[in-house]
Formats: C-alpha cells, structure tokens, sequence
C-alpha cells in the first residue's frame, strides 16, 4: 500500500511537473480595421477664380493669394492649395510642380503618374500618388496653361509611415481626385 501511494505520488508529481509549461503561443495575424464615413461632396465657391466640389466634413481655410489649406482632423490630414496666375512662366510653374513631387523619390518606393485633361472645362494636369514613407502620399496640378494654375499636396501630421496611414491616405487622395475632376475656372 506504501509503494502505490508512493508510485501515485510520483506520477502526479511528474504530470505536474511536465505540464507546468509556460508554452507561448503566437497571436493570430490582425489589422487595425479603420471605417471612415462614405465622403459626401460640396461645391467650395468664393471670390477666387475657381470652384471645386470638397467632403463636406473636411474644413476649408483661406490663405492668402486664393491658397487654402482642407483639414482633415479625425485622419490629422491637410491638404495644402496653391494658386498661382500665369503670367507667360507656364513652363516654370510645372517644372517647379514637377520638382516637388520628385523630391520624395529618396524615401518613395514609386511615383504613379496619372494625366488629367478635360478639354471642355480646360482643365489639364497631372496627380501624383507617391507610394512609401514619403512626407506626401499624393499631389497633383492643374492649369489652364494660359491664365490659372493650382498645386496641392496633402501631408499627415504623424511620422510617415505609409502601412499605418495607407487607409486615411486613400480615403484623401480620392477626395483630392474628386477635387481636381470638379475644378471649374471662372
């Protein structure tokens, strides 16, 4: 009797000690899942010679010169407008438009060019997506190429790091697109 209470005593004692394990496991593969509302458009008209349709949860703020600054404060996003009048320096407008965006191709993975014309409303120019953990992940112009120029850019008030911000990037680079489609001079 002595001996199985010992026998007992010793396999309880090495099941206890066999199944003391401090196993890690590894956590099963999640993404933070963020929800922005479906983007709702209205048309931005002042004395400047252009309108353009913007979110209306986005808030605009005039600069000078007809310049403005859209915030976005739930994505802590701007994106920053430039007018300029064209005075016969066309070519130095989109030269210097041009030399802005390539001078993320140090921290940019790629550049994506896409052309916008629009022959009817004489609208022409072009939208840069900037893929990577440049300082802007889209900018684009347009011009008239005779009277009107405008340049924007949208830049994240956080440390670029484009698989943290890739959906509030997405979600402002189409409200920008929608912003160039719409852009009517006056």
């Amino acid at each position: 009797m002595f001996k199985r209470i010992i026998s007992a005593a010793v396999i309880l004692l090495t099941l206890t000690v066999v199944s003391c394990k401090d196993e890690v496991l590894p956590k099963p593969a999640s993404f933070l899942r963020l929800d922005y509302p479906e983007a709702k458009y209205v048309n931005f008209e002042n004395t400047c010679p252009f309108t353009f349709e913007m979110n209306e949860d986005a808030i605009i703020k005039g600069e000078k010169e007809c310049g403005f600054a859209i915030t976005y404060p739930k994505m802590k996003a701007t994106i920053y407008l430039t007018y300029k009048p064209v005075h016969g320096d066309i070519e130095k407008l989109l030269k210097d438009a041009q030399k802005l965006t390539y001078e993320h191709v140090i921290k940019a993975d790629d550049i994506l060019e896409q052309p916008y014309l629009n022959p009817q409303k004489k609208v022409y120019g072009m939208f840069y997506q900037v893929d990577g953990n440049a300082a802007t992940n889209s900018q684009f112009y347009v011009t008239d190429s005779t009277k009107h120029f405008i340049a924007g850019s949208v830049y994240f008030y956080a440390k670029p790091n484009f698989d943290s911000i890739m959906p509030a990037a997405s979600y402002i680079k189409n409200d920008m697109q929608r912003l160039m489609e719409t852009l009517k001079w006056k």
